[in-house]
């Protein structure tokens, strides 16, 4: 696939021309959606400094006991951690999908008498 050497930018990322398009054609979608990639980005980048820093503790653990210890902690908070962001996440897209569709509604409905006869 080639990329389109003149493409529009938004905050300094080339995008692909048919991204361009897609984000002209539906605006409110498009920026859902970038906003649901930028969010779940973030989570996985902060989930891998909890993941390095559970290594970390967990090396420096003297005893099965600590070991055991710095396990249940992690399990612990990673699941919380997980919890609230398939929350977050499904808050997000039910309201990209909800106003996604309003705005396909908005402007858009026929009148009934411009059918000529």
């Amino acid at each position: 696939m080639t990329v389109n050497t003149t493409a529009s930018t938004i905050a300094n990322i080339d995008l692909p021309a048919i991204t361009v398009a897609m984000m002209a054609t539906n605006p409110v979608a498009s920026k859902g959606w970038l906003d649901i990639i930028s969010e779940s980005t973030r989570f996985v980048n902060d989930r891998l400094q909890e993941n390095m820093n559970a290594q970390s503790a967990m090396l420096a653990c003297k005893s099965p006991g600590e070991l055991l210890q710095v396990q249940a902690e992690f399990y612990e908070i990673a699941l919380a951690q997980y919890a609230e962001e398939f929350t977050r996440l499904y808050k997000m897209i039910s309201t990209t999908t909800i106003n996604t569709a309003d705005d396909a509604r908005t402007g858009h409905a026929r009148r009934y008498d411009d059918i000529p006869l």
